[in-house]
């Protein structure tokens, strides 16, 4: 039997039904395509910057005279960190730079303020200098905790038990207890500061954000210590002369030992912080000193005191006793026992360094920035060979088309 031709109008609605069919298989694959891709884009954007605009950091604020005399040791610490979970700053004195001649790490270098002030020990300066700091912290709406170390200081942990343990609390971290022996309160602050808010503690604090911007706008607490906490003749400044009889009419209270705390306490604010410090410091109680002189100073840790046996000495204290308030304080983070120390002072260069390269400071490099890395690789990989098979599956279509003579966009 014969076929019956097809007629031209059937044959005409059979190729346009082929080519609405193509055009929606070739949108469909173009639409693969750019899933695949939007795809492979969000594991890459997802895997990297909310490290960066997410994670909360730490502004670590140093209190130098000069350079930084262990910054290969704080290099060491921050080895392996992206800069999005930490920031530095640097108050040194008026002018001085950190540049590729003053600084031997790259993390330290132009961290210097630009309006630092001259400090003078045992008077308010210091106090400003601390505020001056926080000023500058705190332009970076990322920086959450602000932790204050001195040119002295060496880490006890690696950055990310120290960071962990930083931030597994919503409290500030400050040294705050009962001044009733020294002496050192003027009771010309009264009524503005009264005597039961009068604290001393560590001057190293670790402050949580709302606590650093209540400090910077304080224009109550700090004046008083301007105007009533002048420097006095105190034991190291005697030298060869007498000790005056009655300085009883003379009133230094060491301002940066006791305005955070007292602060806090005058706002009604210490049920927000955990009342120790993190940074270790051992006073000088030597019966070689005077009676006067005694505890006025911490002891500095030189070449033969640096022994891996004395890190772990300190990093053992797991509780701290406060004499004043009968007080003892369990160290903890998040909920279990823990050290209460991070970091610990005063060490000397040399002291630093014969730590450091003995590996007893725990400070090594953190494996998993490199992990992180080569997961991203993966992912990418993963999503390259996606991208390719749906790019084989239109071409494949293309070259049957083009077989059929089927043109598609004529």
């Amino acid at each position: 039997m014969k076929r019956k031709p097809i007629s031209p109008k059937l044959l005409i609605r059979h190729k346009w039904k082929t080519k609405i069919f193509a055009l929606l298989l070739v949108g469909f694959c173009f639409s693969t395509f750019l899933l695949m891709e939007a795809q492979y884009s969000r594991i890459g954007a997802s895997s990297i910057f909310p490290l960066f605009v997410q994670k909360p950091k730490i502004a670590f604020l140093f209190l130098a005279r000069n350079r930084l005399p262990l910054d290969l040791v704080w290099d060491e610490f921050f080895q392996g960190e992206n800069e999005n979970r930490f920031s530095i700053y640097v108050h040194s004195r008026p002018g001085f730079l950190l540049n590729r001649l003053t600084a031997r790490s790259n993390y330290f270098l132009n961290r210097q303020i630009n309006n630092s002030i001259q400090i003078y020990w045992g008077e308010a300066s210091m106090i400003q200098a601390e505020i001056i700091l926080l000023q500058h912290a705190l332009m970076d709406p990322s920086n959450e905790r602000f932790a204050f170390l001195s040119d002295s200081c060496i880490p006890l942990y690696n950055f990310s038990y120290t960071y962990d343990y930083i931030m597994s609390t919503s409290t500030s971290f400050v040294d705050s207890f009962a001044d009733t022996k020294e002496g050192r309160y003027n009771p010309k602050m009264d009524p503005v500061i009264p005597v039961n808010h009068w604290r001393k503690g560590s001057q190293w604090v670790i402050l949580t954000r709302k606590h650093a911007e209540m400090i910077v706008k304080d224009d109550v607490v700090f004046p008083m210590f301007q105007q009533h906490c002048q420097r006095k003749s105190l034991p190291e400044f005697w030298r060869d002369r007498p000790v005056p009889v009655d300085n009883s009419k003379e009133h230094n209270c060491i301002p940066d030992e006791h305005y955070v705390a007292t602060f806090l306490a005058h706002k009604g604010l210490e049920g927000e912080i955990t009342r120790r410090s993190l940074t270790h410091t051992s006073w000088d109680i030597s019966s070689k000193q005077g009676r006067e002189r005694q505890g006025w100073h911490p002891v500095t840790y030189k070449l033969a005191d640096a022994t891996p046996m004395l890190v772990q000495s300190i990093k053992d204290i797991d509780n701290i006793y406060y004499e004043t308030e009968y007080r003892r304080e369990w160290c903890t983070s998040k909920g279990k026992p823990s050290p209460c120390f991070l970091f610990a002072r005063k060490f000397t260069r040399p002291a630093a360094m014969r730590l450091l390269n003995m590996s007893a400071l725990g400070v090594s490099k953190d494996t998993r920035s490199y992990t992180f890395i080569r997961s991203v690789h993966v992912a990418r990989g993963s999503g390259r060979k996606k991208q390719k098979k749906s790019l084989l599956i239109c071409f494949e279509f293309v070259k049957l088309a083009k077989t059929h003579d089927i043109r598609i966009f004529s």
